[in-house]
Formats: structure tokens, sequence, C-alpha cells
């Protein structure tokens, strides 16, 4: 038996908040808000106690050993105390009306006093139906005090119900029956996964579980038994096994029937839709679709440069439609009827579609790729024809000229012959001499539409189911089919399945409720700049300052929220918010362009910097730590070293003395150095080849003097032997800076901040030195 978590003794007696208040907003789940009343209550009634040793004592002398001993002594002793509340934090509903009871969890502490905001969920669990809930009016001449007591706040009218702190154990397993055929794990076991996830805490025994599928669908489940058992389980932090279960022998019967019946129309199968695929602009795709069904096309290159076409040839009666969006970091869901950003769903009347996209429209921006959606229309309660309708679609460039979309004018009369003349009646053109008995025909049979010019038979089908729109002058058709689709779509009221069913989320067509989806809407799918996961965008689509900071800032409210975390900077190390790492690294990028280059070992085949390098990139690091060359001669501390004495020297003619000494000994006997490549040294000379040069003092002597000459110009190198790290370093920096990105200063100073390692020279270079091809 698993061990009873503790448990909190707090309950109150609440006020059911109306569904449209702000508060019930959003509420998806077992989700509740409780007031901030609640919370104190709650930390006043926990049991559970944490320490805290984060208090520091400074008050000591730090010199008197009494005084720190006594200092130690009181930090071990000392323990702040605090209430702590259980994680997950746990409710128990009861209406007493009906004596019906639910489990929920908490997701703020901000309704108001008094009052308790539910999820619809738990409005259904409890029994309480939306006309019962008192909606509180806040208005000059009629305020509610929400200070008053629970005597003088149970005597407003409304739906009350208790709320008791329960802590329930948590599930290691759950048993869901369907409530109706046809299930199938394919269709359900991600999404409920997803949805446990998103929006529960708890699970109730014998509550109703409603899944939402991909398709809008809804599965409907009684959960009905739990391990450990009892009336509720916990479903946060704990490995859950489901199991799905027919409620009895028919309904599995008639589920393993439908699935067999749907595995025959399955997406690939000759009965069924095809399968959506990568397509490109350069050959036709042909494919097929079932009433109601999906297939997704991906175009993912073109030339964006030019405008782009997507075409659908229709080759039946079927009504079929296409829907585009791009895809970028603000669009990642796959277009539908009511999602998406271009759309054509009118009856085709040659069979064929057409959507042209421009190169400079806005929603291209920053898209990756097209997402191309085929649409097997089906009214809404009608059966879909159980065969598929084929069609072939084609991704072009668009050429000016050939566009399908421009404008006719039917009442011109199109070039005529000297013998020929225009009917009055269906506009054609016939011989002059036939042209009275074709009048005469015509008036008797055919009718012309006065508003689009098409010429119909009088007593025909066509002509009967004739309309036009008179809110759309472009929507006109002639079939009954036709008219009820763009009913449909244009002058049926459409809810946002995630926003909720109130009235600011209800469009009056399809067209505005696929606006609100792919805008405003707090469940459009994005792709987080910061967590890098597709999310919900977030907010509130009814605050207008929301959105202004949307545009603003670039940046959706998840964004704003999720680049809030901090996180320091790999360049100072400063801590920075997420968010604003863009901008700091802009200063970062300005502060670069400006520096100046370091100053380098005078020496020839030195690598190292006069000065020294920083750990973040300091130029003059080491001096301003005090190790700088310590000489005047414009060499590094390393290759001065052999030249110090300590000796008075104003006039530096002991120096002189030692340099000649240095460049004779090289000459003459050289260092011996296996690696050494130093010209004005015999065993470098050797090394690379070279003949000896001043073998004698005779002969080395006019050699060295111009160099001895040359000591305090700055502008002439100086030719010592040094070690093989630093004539290594040498060699690759003038390798990095050849390559005509850096100049060789910042190359010498990024193979000495990084040991010599060329990669990570490489990764200073572009964090720390200005680039040349920046200037």
């Amino acid at each position: 038996m698993a061990d009873q978590p503790p448990q909190l003794n707090w309950s109150a007696s609440l006020k059911v908040a109306h569904p449209s208040s702000v508060a019930s907003k959003g509420l998806q789940g077992d989700k509740i808000l409780l007031p901030q009343s609640a919370l104190e209550q709650l930390l006043a009634a926990s049991t559970i106690t944490g320490f805290s040793t984060a208090h520091t004592f400074t008050a000591f002398d730090a010199a008197n050993p009494y005084s720190v001993a006594d200092a130690r002594r009181e930090r071990s002793q000392y323990r702040e105390t605090h209430q702590q509340l259980p994680h997950p934090l746990m409710f128990q509903l009861v209406n007493p009306k009906n004596g019906n009871a639910v489990f929920a969890g908490i997701r703020e502490f901000s309704a108001n006093e008094g009052e308790v905001a539910l999820s619809p969920y738990l409005i259904d669990a409890l029994g309480i139906h939306e006309d019962e809930i008192q909606k509180l009016q806040f208005g000059n001449d009629d305020l509610v005090d929400l200070t008053a007591d629970e005597e003088v706040l149970a005597k407003t009218p409304g739906v009350q119900i208790t709320v008791k702190a329960r802590q329930l154990p948590k599930g290691t397993y759950v048993r869901l029956r369907p409530l109706e055929a046809g299930y199938n794990p394919d269709d359900w076991k991600s999404l409920l996964e997803r949805q446990l996830r998103a929006s529960f805490t708890t699970l109730t025994r014998d509550s109703m579980l409603s899944v939402r599928g991909v398709k809008g669908e809804e599965f409907q489940f009684l959960t009905d038994k739990f391990v450990p058992e009892g009336n509720g389980i916990c479903v946060v932090d704990t490995d859950l096994e489901v199991d799905i279960e027919p409620l009895n022998e028919e309904q599995a019967k008639e589920t393993l029937r439908q699935i067999a019946a749907k595995s025959q129309r399955a997406p690939g199968t000759a009965a069924g839709s095809s399968v959506g695929h990568k397509m490109d602009i350069w050959k036709d795709v042909e494919g097929q679709v079932l009433g109601g069904d999906y297939v997704d096309y991906e175009l993912p290159s073109w030339d964006k440069a030019r405008p782009i076409a997507i075409e659908l040839t229709i080759h039946d009666d079927h009504e079929i439609d296409i829907f585009i969006s791009p895809k970028s970091n603000r669009q990642r869901a796959l277009p539908r009827e009511g999602e998406h950003m271009f759309g054509d769903f009118s009856s085709p009347r040659d069979g064929v579609k057409s959507i042209v996209i421009q190169p400079t429209n806005v929603e291209l921006e920053g898209a990756e790729s097209l997402l191309v959606s085929v649409h097997g229309f089906v009214i809404p309660n009608d059966t879909p024809s159980s065969t598929p309708g084929r069609y072939t679609i084609r991704a072009k460039a668009f050429e000016p000229g050939t566009s399908v979309t421009e404008p006719i004018e039917l009442s011109s009369p199109p070039p005529q012959s000297a013998d020929e003349e225009q009917c009055k009646n269906c506009l054609q053109m016939v011989p002059k001499r036939t042209i009275v008995l074709h009048e005469n025909f015509c008036l008797r049979n055919n009718i012309v539409c006065p508003q689009c010019k098409n010429v119909f038979q009088k007593r025909s089908l066509d002509w009967e189911n004739h309309w036009h729109c008179p809110t759309h002058p472009e929507a006109y058709g002639s079939t009954s089919r036709s008219k009820e689709k763009h009913d449909y779509f244009q002058h049926t009221s459409h809810t946002c399945a995630s926003c909720g069913t109130s009235t600011p989320f209800t469009f009056p067509s399809l067209p505005e409720l696929s606006r609100h989806r792919t805008t405003i809407c707090p469940h459009k799918l994005i792709l987080c700049h910061f967590c890098h996961l597709e999310v919900a965008q977030e907010g509130d689509p009814l605050d207008p300052s929301s959105e202004a900071e949307t545009v603003l800032s670039g940046l959706t409210a998840h964004e704003r929220a999720d680049g809030a975390r901090t996180t320091d900077c790999h360049l100072c190390g400063a801590i920075v918010r997420l968010r604003d790492m863009a901008a700091h690294s802009a200063h970062h990028e300005l502060d670069k362009s400006t520096r100046s280059k370091p100053e380098v070992c005078r020496d020839e085949l030195c690598g190292r910097t006069l000065h020294g390098i920083g750990p973040r990139g300091q130029v003059n690091g080491g001096t301003r730590m005090g190790q700088g060359p310590g000489n005047s001669l414009g060499l590094c501390s390393l290759c001065f070293a052999p030249l110090y004495v300590n000796m008075h020297d104003p006039e530096g003619k002991a120096l002189r003395r030692r340099i000649e000494r240095r460049y004779l000994t090289q000459l003459m006997t050289g260092c011996g150095k296996k690696w050494c490549q130093n010209e004005w040294c015999k065993t470098g000379r050797s090394n690379r080849g070279l003949e000896p040069l001043g073998t004698s003092a005779a002969a080395a002597l006019p050699l060295v003097k111009p160099l001895l000459e040359a000591i305090n110009d700055h502008s002439q190198q100086m030719h010592f032997c040094v070690d093989e790290t630093s004539q290594r370093r040498k060699k690759t920096a003038d390798m990095l800076s050849a390559e005509g990105v850096w100049d060789l200063e910042w190359c010498i100073a990024s193979m000495e901040a990084e040991g010599g390692n060329l990669n990570s020279a490489r990764t200073w270079l572009a964090d720390w030195a200005p680039s040349k091809l920046a200037r």
C-alpha cells in the first residue's frame, strides 16, 4: 500500500465564478483559481516546515579569534523556519446541492475574494449549469464588498461549493472505458498523454474524460479503476499505465468492425486518400482525397524573388479545396479550413483553382517552406462519399501575363469579322445570315443571368439552382451544394475550439476564424526562440497592450515569459535575460569595432603580445596585473629575460653590449635548438638549409652593427631565438592573418590567449577581434 501523503486541514465555502469572467477564461482540465486569502490560510494550516541558513552575520571583528568563533557557532545554530505547501497542491470540490464531488489542481491564487473559478470540465463534473451561476456586476451604483465574511457572501445568489484541501497518492494505473465504439489507439494515445500532462493534476473515479483529436473530434472516456485504489489519484511526476477497455462485448465488436473498415480506406490504399510528401516546382503531383480528409504537402524551396503559384486541377465533380500556410517560427500548424494563411474554398467552375503568393507578402517573412494541404470538403453532418476525389497539384513560378486571377470583362464583345453579329440575348457571335433565327430560338429557350452574364436554359436545373451572394459579388454557382458550401464558409458562425465558446471567440465566417487562429489566438503554435520547442504563443487576445507589446518586441507572451530566464554571457560573464541577450551581444560587437590593436613583441619569431591578454579578451591584461614587459625595447618579458641584469645603467650602454654579445653568439655558435628557424642564428640557418653567415667575429660585427643602431627604432624587428611554442604560435598567427579577415596583431593575441589551439583561436577572434571585412 502506498504511503498516504500528508494532509492539509483546510476547507472553505466559495461562490463559483461565472465562466465569462476574466479569471475563468483559459482554464483547462481540472484547474481552478482560488483567492489570495486561501493561500494565506493554507500556509497557516501547513504542518510542513522548511529551514534556511541563508542569513549572513557580518557584525564581528575578523582579527578577533573569539569573535570569529562566536559568529561561526551562532551561524551553525541559526535556522530560519518557513511554512511550505505540498507539491502538487490538490483539492476536493463538493457541490452540496447534488452531492457531486471531483478532485482538482490549482493554477493560481488570483480569483476574486469569496469566489472560485472552475474549468468547463469541473463545472460539468459538479453538475452545475451556467444559468445557475450569478455573474457579479461591478458598477458605480451597485458595488459588491468582496471582503465580506462567508455569511454575507452566502446570502448573494449563485452556486456555492465546498473546497477542501486533499492530497492524493500518485497513481500507477488507470483504466478508461470509451463511451462509444470506433476508438482507435492511433487516434487517442498520444493525445491523451499530451492532455494529461498539460491540463490535469488529478483524475477522479467515475468522471468523464474528454480528449480532443487533431481533426476536432472528441473521444469520451469513463475513468473507473485506479491503482492505488481510491476515489482519485495524482497524475503529476509519476509513471502512469493506461488501459483502454470497451464497456461491453457489443462495443468491442463494433470497434473492431470500424477499425477494419477504416484500414481499407487508410492513406495510401486504393480507396483511401493519398499520402502527403515533399513537392517541387518541376513536376505535377497526382493524388486523391476522401471527403473530410487532408493530404499535406510541403514545398521546401522555390525562387523567393518571383511570385509562386500553387495550382489545383480537379478531375471530377468532388468539392476539393486547397489551403496554404508558410512554415516559419511564427506559424507551425498544418493548414486547415479553420487555420490557414491562404485558401481557395470556392466551388470550381472550370476544375482549376490557383493561389498566387507574391514575394513581397509579409506572411513569407522568415518562411522556411510552404505547407500545402488538399482538403476533401464535406458539408457538416453529411455522410462523405466513399469514392475519393482525384486531383493534380502543381507549384510553379508565376508569370504575370498568365494570371488566372485577373478579372475578365464578360460584357465586352470579342473580336468579330464583317459577316458576324452579336446576339443580344446570349452575347455570342453569330453569322449575320442566321442571326434572326438564332435570336428567336435563343429568346424562346435561353435566359441570361444579369449579374454573371452566363446563359442557361430556362427550364434547366442549373438555372433553378443558380445563385449569387448579395454580400460577396464574386461568389456564385449553379448547384445547391455550392450554395451550402458558400454559406458554411462565409455565413455560418464558427467558434475557436481552443479559446472557448464565449462571444469574443465566435466568428461569423471561417476566414475570420482562420485569421484569429493564425494571429492572436493564444493556442497558435510557434517555435520558441528560447526553449526551441513548438509551443502555444499564449497571451490574452482581448488585451490590446499584450498585442502591442508583441508587435514592439517581436516576442509572443510565451517567449516574453520564457525569455525572462537568465544566463551568463559567454563573453563578459554578466547575468543577462535571454530575451535581452541579442541586444547585449550587439553592444559587444559595437565595443569590439572600436578596440585598438594589441602591441606585439618586437622579436620577429615571438608569438606573444607585449602586455599580455586578460581572461576575457582584455588587451594589456598582464600589464594591468603588474606583469608587464619591464623594458623600453618593445620585447615581451620572456624575450627580455636573457638580457636583464640587476645593475644601474641609465644610458643603456651595458644593455647595448649585451644585445651585441647575444647577436654575435647566435651568428658564430648558434642556439643548438632543432626547431630554430632564426635567420640570424647559425643553427636556424642550418635548419632552413641556408649558408652560414658571420662565422667569425670579424665577419659578424659588420652585420650586427646595423641591428644595434636600430635598437631604439621600434618599427624595426629584433632577431632573437625563442622557444618552440612561441615560434609555432607565430607561424600559425601568420597563416591566420594571411586569410585577410583579421590583423596580425589580433591573430597573435588569439594564439596566446588560447594556448596555440587553432580552432579555439578562431572562436576567440570571432568573439573579441574586430574584423577587416566589417570596416
